[in-house]
């Protein structure tokens, strides 16, 4: 998925952390520094009161790299809770089942057509991508891999897409090729290959959560790569602060925010068109494919942003509304209430940016 903006306030030590999805700063008072790729400080303990049975309580931030990406974790609990053996723990074994970049994961032996087993994160992922699947009518298909790997936004390198290849590619597309058979992954073409990262980082947010309520934690605020997952509330009492950004191709050096919205035990995803491209012969050509026409999606939509009770549905929906396009996502939130989202989508009409919030979206902050 694309960006969002965080913002959580500290009273003591930070005043302001803000931290820019996707291609991630961490820096203290707003300040963005070029070329700093990751955290300044990738520990931060930020004491703040006493609990009833006299434990100091603090605000812990863990962040660094993974999945490509970066991730920043805050929570309250005790001054020495630092868990950040046990997160980087969490993110080699997913890797080892869901990366297509680590050669030896499951699915990348799967798409190199080796016998392979599923493991529980493989067999929740790929349970969860064809219900999906289902649900979207296929506008959500993880096998359309082959056709982002050819327009070179995958992990092979890029080809000369032309009709024919479109064409081919096409055959050997839907997750009804591919199935479970007790834990054996089985597919019907051997050509056709599964890539999860629209589906996978979410999952990755929900198995931190997880963790940490094992822990007994009970506020914090999860973010890896734009997919975000909240519980609690700040130390102040407050409510967790996200900022969505301006779908804008070439940003300035601040970080430029289209509205602020609160966040409490939901999670929160936004894919967009406006990072991830590039043109040729004068047609931009994004990442974000639809599995129908073989084509980037070229509807006027730019980004979408989604909340459910869990990430891994909010990243799965915001891909799949965006191949979708506005309307038809718009009819597709108020025919699928039972699935409990909500939305806010940018979209070009004419030339002119505007936006649509479905009824259930948080109000604006100021």
């Amino acid at each position: 998925m694309m960006s969002s903006c965080i913002q959580a306030s500290y009273p003591v030590l930070y005043p302001l952390l803000v931290f820019t999805i996707r291609f991630c700063y961490f820096v203290p008072e707003m300040i963005r520094i070029p070329g700093m790729k990751f955290p300044l400080f990738p520990s931060i303990v930020v004491p703040f009161f006493f609990g009833c049975s006299g434990d100091v309580k603090s605000t812990l931030v863990l962040s660094g790299p993974a999945q490509g990406t970066t991730y920043n974790i805050t929570y309250l609990a005790g001054a020495y809770a630092n868990y950040r053996k046990e997160i980087d723990s969490i993110f080699s074994v997913i890797d080892q089942s869901l990366s297509t970049y680590q050669p030896t994961s499951i699915i990348s032996r799967f798409n190199l057509n080796d016998k392979v087993e599923a493991d529980t994160h493989f067999i929740n992922v790929f349970n969860r991508s064809k219900t999906i699947y289902e649900t979207t009518n296929g506008f959500f298909d993880p096998t359309v891999a082959p056709l982002v790997n050819a327009y070179g936004f995958g992990f092979q390198k890029k080809k000369m897409v032309t009709q024919s290849l479109i064409d081919s590619l096409k055959k050997i597309i839907g997750f009804n090729h591919v199935w479970l058979e007790g834990t054996r992954l089985v597919k019907r073409f051997p050509e056709t290959v599964l890539d999860f990262n629209a589906i996978a980082p979410g999952y990755t947010v929900d198995v931190l959560a997880d963790f940490l309520d094992s822990k007994g934690i009970d506020h914090y605020l999860i973010e890896l790569g734009g997919e975000v997952r909240s519980k609690g509330k700040k130390q102040d009492g407050s409510a967790w602060t996200l900022g969505i950004e301006k779908p804008d191709e070439y940003p300035a050096e601040a970080v430029r925010l289209h509205t602020r919205i609160l966040l409490s035990n939901h999670a929160l995803a936004t894919s967009g068109n406006y990072k991830n491209f590039y043109r040729e012969n004068g047609k931009k050509y994004s990442h974000i494919i639809n599995p129908f026409t073989g084509y980037p999606a070229g509807n006027s939509l730019l980004s979408a942003t989604v909340i459910a009770p869990d990430c891994i549905t909010a990243d799965a929906y915001a891909t799949a509304f965006m191949v979708m396009g506005v309307e038809k996502a718009k009819q597709f939130l108020v025919k699928n209430k039972h699935l409990n989202l909500s939305a806010f989508f940018i979209f070009d009409r004419k030339g002119t940016t505007q936006t649509y919030y479905s009824p259930n979206f948080p109000a604006p902050q100021k």
